[in-house]
């Protein structure tokens, strides 16, 4: 099988299919719908961690949930729950992500410091602005936007299309442009790509504050899903950023991505847990098994990914 981000779409199908023969069919469209709504924001962030980890070894942005977070509160405070706000909301919190993502580019290219170790560094920094900006209180967002994240059509999740649209052509911009291109040789051997005339710091700069600028267009969707911005909204996407990625298929050496298998990883990940809830299990028993199955899927991906 010479595409391996095929084995996370063959995993959430597996894990959906086990669910509906447990409950007997019943609810098997809407846990889909579910997993449709949830997965999407997985997926966004995904985009932008993965073009970060395919710049090489080492690179890696865990500045994401912060960012959300503090994109999610500044923008949700701005619109202060008026509808004629949202576009300037969501101005506001792209803005957000790109100072969040020129800063952790700052502090690794200035100051030469590890990519790992600068975005936890600027993750405090930022959480902290987020914290004092938004006090700890919820804050509601405005009724339109709440109705755009959560309205479906025909059953499927409106947003969830709009982020298909959004990966098909930032998976246009990996394969088929300069940038996403150079972002591939990069990952493949920096020192080449350098000769070969890639703007090597330009790059990666570019891919630091898109990250940023993906993961504030993810807070302020969530805050809009969500009924508000809360300052543990981001939590969870840490590990689920970085899990999508590998588990999609992208190489975590660096030099290969690909972009569909986002969709399958975040899918998987959230039916994998609504089946073990669905089977009634412990909390740690769903925890064991969560993280026993997520590394036998990404042993598959990988081994199929290494044979070709």
């Amino acid at each position: 099988m010479a595409k391996p981000w095929i084995w996370a779409f063959l995993g959430a199908f597996l894990v959906w299919f086990s669910t509906i023969v447990y409950t007997g069919g019943t609810g098997a469209g809407a846990i889909l719908s579910a997993a449709l709504s949830f997965a999407t924001f997985s997926v966004i962030v995904g985009i932008g961690q993965m073009y970060v980890i395919t710049l090489g070894p080492g690179n890696v942005d865990l500045s994401i949930p912060a960012t959300m977070t503090f994109a999610g509160a500044v923008s949700m405070k701005i619109m202060d729950t008026q509808d004629p706000m949202i576009l300037p909301g969501l101005g506001i919190a792209l803005l957000c992500g790109t100072a969040v993502g020129i800063f952790n580019y700052a502090l690794i290219r200035l100051l030469r410091i590890p990519p790992i170790i600068a975005t936890l560094s600027s993750s405090f920094l930022v959480q902290s602005c987020a914290i004092a900006y938004g006090r700890g209180l919820k804050i509601k967002p405005p009724e339109l936007l709440a109705d755009f994240t959560t309205v479906k059509i025909a059953g499927l999740p409106l947003l969830a299309l709009c982020v298909i649209a959004l990966a098909a052509i930032m998976s246009v911009v990996l394969h088929r442009t300069v940038f996403g291109r150079s972002v591939l040789a990069i990952g493949q051997n920096p020192r080449a790509a350098e000769l070969a005339g890639v703007k090597v710091g330009f790059i990666r700069f570019a891919t630091y504050t898109q990250s940023g600028i993906l993961a504030g267009l993810c807070g302020y969707l969530l805050a809009g899903f969500s009924g508000g911005a809360s300052l543990n909204m981001g939590a969870e996407y840490l590990l689920a950023s970085i899990a999508v990625v590998v588990i999609g298929g992208t190489s975590v050496a660096g030099g290969f991505a690909n972009l569909p298998g986002l969709w399958g990883a975040a899918l998987f990940m959230f039916l994998l847990v609504t089946m073990l809830n669905t089977f009634g299990l412990s909390a740690g028993i769903r925890l064991l098994l969560t993280g026993v199955i997520i590394v036998a899927v990404i042993t598959l991906a990988g081994g199929r990914r290494n044979n070709h």
